[in-house]
């Protein structure tokens, strides 16, 4: 008899879903419309199941009623036209000329827009794409919304998103080219609201740069840089950060092959305890899944030495659309269009599918997000679904968990305590550096074609370089099928993330007296309460002291006595107690570039373009010694723990060591110098961090250096700024440095990897800083003083200062006096306001 439903012709076959539930889904595939692989069944008696396949007459597509008869016919004949062809990639191509003749004859129909008012600015052809299914429609944009209209008008006859709803929205490489774009309408879900792949990248581009300039708030655009700062200092959790990462990397829930991928954590499923202060708990992270046996991992080498060309390691992907379908197999009608297969495969075991990933020879999957999510759905067999049953007889329904987990609900929210634990936040860089970093070792490539080093997650295939179109489209199929390694977003190490166990380092030995410590915790208490209220900073004093633009600070430990330097050659005595200028001495004609306290507020070293440095006494009002250290002109002295350092134009760093005399006496010194740091430009400035261990150099060129003082070895030396590099500084952990250069950026450098973590644009030259470590007090050409959020890179509060450039800025160890000096020949002193 007949049966009415709805009958749809994809690319390479046809699908006819009845109107009664009770009657099966039918599927015709492949050489259409004559099919000689029989007809699949899906869903028969309205049951989810493992499809049939049924040998049927050749006249089954015929005895179809057809409200557009000729239409269609016309459609399935030029379908099988192109599948009777010989080569795929003819194939391929006749099919999307059929497609692209469909959508050249119809458009966007406008009557679908929400508002009369609207105005549209662009129209093109698109897919949307979901798992399994990518529809061909109409996309249109207006001042308003994004509309997508499906060609079959299905599953809606059109989709709407309002531009002012969108939160995120990311270019996307669909099947490894930069066709597609997603648009999220919130900030940290899994789903996204559409996901879009264009015809060609610049109809993608337009309508990307249209949303993003519409978006008022649209993004200090977020970078894997700005996302690791968050994740570095705690701002975000490991759950987050990873989900930030597999967006950044290309990584949708829409798109099967690049399916968001998440690590294996926890390696003990049978105890019936989980112990997550044991690190034996915990999956090795330094090593991918397929080096965790190493048994297997001799099996597989001896195996690739023995293998004839084209040779492969592992011959197997980490994630592809198989895997998240074995996970997600509970969920939804995935299961109508799997095959009957053996009950074993079904996802039976947490426990289960651990072993075979340490065990089995084609086996090296990681984990899909819902594991660290909190819908549990996909681990219970709720909608009662035909699993079948095991080889040993027992029925498959939710999956079996660990003993130490008393329900999914549990399960999940021990997985997600795990990731977030101490042992996983001190290590997840590592595993970071496999799927998303250096070790990765290329990005665009099928995993199953790779020779893939035994402990890296590897790629390296290019679709693009392909020229013959039939291995192209073999490739494109097999990359649907196998999965894509995620785009790389590291060329370097990834620092390690600042736990509690070491955001504290102390430069001292600790005290063991209560008072000791009760002192530090208020010191660290004011100094946060200075910084919370920096935005409220009012201005103490304004005395114009110098003749020229002002170069440096140094101020006694009581605040009573400011020097100052400038590019008048002198050094200037200010008195806060009399509140006016009490000496002022000249060492030569040339400028003064710095000063510095030295230790019991006895001496004041400058730096002086003359090539010397000079050492003020300020109990006998003189000059007390002089070093001539260098071939140009010295930018910048740093004293610590009796070491004097002196950066110059010379290209060179010296570190001196004071012998003969105390510093801080009326006598002449000599200076041994311990060591000569060669640079291949003029050395602009130089910082030290808080334990004096360390020391970081900054050229005219850019280049940024980081020193080990204790070896006087180089650590790092990496390109840093595309111009000079004016003032740099350690965070009080030690953990980064911030610098600011010519090239109007500020930027932030990991001091473990030496990796630049964040690049903020600064509209204007900032000269000089101050920073916690989150929040930064500069100034710049304007005369402006700025505080910026240095974890969303914008400027919280501007402070009117200087007329002309801030060229120098001093803040007090507790945070609560700063003062600056400019172009304008001023000093400004201020205090934040509680």
């Amino acid at each position: 008899g007949r049966v009415r439903g709805s009958f749809k012709v994809c690319s390479k076959s046809v699908i006819f879903e009845p109107e009664d539930a009770a009657e099966p889904i039918l599927k015709v595939g492949r050489a259409l419309p004559f099919s000689s692989d029989g007809v699949y069944l899906i869903k028969e008696g309205n049951v989810v199941a493992p499809y049939k396949i049924e040998r049927v007459g050749v006249t089954f597509c015929h005895d179809l009623v057809f409200s557009r008869t000729f239409d269609v016919v016309q459609t399935l004949l030029q379908l099988h036209r192109a599948s009777c062809l010989d080569k795929l990639g003819d194939q391929t191509a006749m099919i999307a000329a059929n497609l692209q003749s469909r959508l050249a004859r119809t458009s966007f129909d406008k009557n679908g827009f929400q508002s009369v008012s609207e105005q549209p600015h662009m129209e093109c052809e698109a897919e949307m794409v979901s798992p399994l299914v990518t529809n061909p429609g109409h996309v249109c944009i207006t001042n308003q919304s994004l509309y997508f209209q499906p060609l079959n008008s299905y599953p809606d006859s059109v989709v709407q998103i309002r531009l002012h709803s969108i939160r995120r929205i990311y270019k996307r490489r669909h099947g490894l080219r930069p066709l597609g774009m997603e648009v999220f309408c919130s900030e940290d879900d899994l789903c996204s609201d559409i996901y879009l792949k264009f015809y060609n990248t610049k109809d993608r581009d337009e309508l990307y740069y249209y949303i993003a300039t519409f978006l008022e708030n649209h993004m200090a655009e977020h970078t894997a840089e700005s996302y690791m700062l968050q994740w570095q200092r705690g701002h975000i959790s490991n759950y987050q950060y990873l989900l930030h990462l597999n967006n950044l990397a290309d990584r949708s829930v829409n798109d099967l092959s690049q399916y968001p991928v998440f690590p294996w954590v926890i390696s003990d499923y049978s105890s019936p305890r989980l112990d997550l202060n044991n690190p034996a708990s915990f999956r090795d992270l330094t090593r991918p899944v397929g080096a965790l046996n190493t048994e297997r991992l001799e099996r597989l080498l001896a195996r690739y030495r023995d293998m004839p060309e084209p040779s492969f390691m592992y011959g197997s992907h980490y994630s592809s659309p198989g895997y998240v379908l074995f996970y997600l197999v509970r969920v939804g009608d995935l299961l109508g269009f799997l095959a009957d297969m053996t009950s074993d495969l079904l996802f039976p075991s947490i426990a289960e599918t651990w072993r075979n990933c340490l065990d089995g020879a084609t086996d090296f999957k990681e984990l899909i997000p819902e594991f660290y999510g909190s819908d549990s759905r996909f681990l219970r067999n709720e909608l009662c679904l035909n699993l079948g049953k095991r080889q040993g007889g027992g029925k498959v329904g939710d999956v079996i968990l660990p003993p130490w987990a008393s329900d999914a609900d549990d399960f999940l929210q021990k997985l997600r305590c795990a990731l977030e634990s101490q042992y996983v936040s001190e290590n997840l860089h590592e595993w970071i550096d496999l799927v998303f970093g250096y070790k990765q070792r290329g990005c665009e490539a099928v995993a199953a074609h790779n020779v893939f080093h035994p402990l890296t997650y590897e790629g390296g295939i290019d679709c693009d370089s392909i020229e013959d179109p039939d291995q192209k489209i073999a490739m494109l199929t097999q990359i649907l099928e196998f999965g894509q390694t995620p785009r790389q977003l590291f060329s370097t190490p990834h620092p390690q993330r600042i736990t509690p166990r070491y955001s504290s380092v102390s430069t001292t030995t600790p005290s063991s007296s209560d008072e000791d410590s009760s002192f530090e915790d208020l010191t660290e208490e004011s100094k946060k309460l200075a910084w919370s209220n920096m935005s409220k900073l009012t201005l103490q004093c304004r005395h114009k002291l110098h003749k020229e633009a002002v170069t440096g600070f140094a101020v006694t430990c009581n605040g009573a006595s400011i020097f100052s330097t400038s590019r008048d050659s002198t050094l200037k005595m200010f008195s806060r107690e009399s509140n006016s200028l009490q000496r002022s001495i000249s060492f030569s004609n040339m400028a003064l570039s710095s000063c510095q306290m030295l230790p019991e507020d006895q001496t004041v070293v400058c730096s002086s373009w003359d090539n010397n440095i000079y050492f003020y006494s300020v109990a006998f009002g003189r000059r007390q010694d002089t070093l001539m250290g260098h071939d140009d002109a010295v930018s910048k002295v740093c004293w610590k723990d009796d070491q004097l350092y002196t950066a110059s134009w010379d290209s060179t760093v010296k570190v001196w060591r004071c012998v003969a005399a105390e510093i801080s006496t009326n006598k002449r010194s000599q200076f041994e110098l311990l060591a000569e740091f060669e640079h291949d430009a003029g050395v602009n400035t130089i910082a030290l961090n808080p334990a004096g261990t360390l020391l970081a150099s900054g050229t005219k060129e850019g280049t940024l250096s980081l020193w080990d003082i204790p070896s006087f070895t180089l650590l790092h030396q990496m390109p840093c700024h595309a111009a000079k590099i004016h003032h740099m500084a350690f965070s009080p952990d030690s953990r980064h440095i911030l610098s600011v250069g010519e090239d109007v950026t500020m930027r932030v450098t990991d001091v473990q990897t030496g990796m630049l973590i964040s690049t903020i644009p600064t509209e204007e030259e900032q000269r000089c800083f101050c920073w916690d470590g989150n929040t930064v007090l500069s100034g710049g050409q304007s005369g402006d003083l700025r505080l910026w959020d240095l974890l969303s890179g914008k400027v919280m509060h501007k402070i009117p200062a200087h007329r002309g450039t801030v060229t120098a800025v001093w803040m007090s160890e507790q945070c609560s006096t700063v003062i600056t000096g400019g172009e304008d020949k001023q000093m400004l002193v201020w205090k934040p306001q509680y």
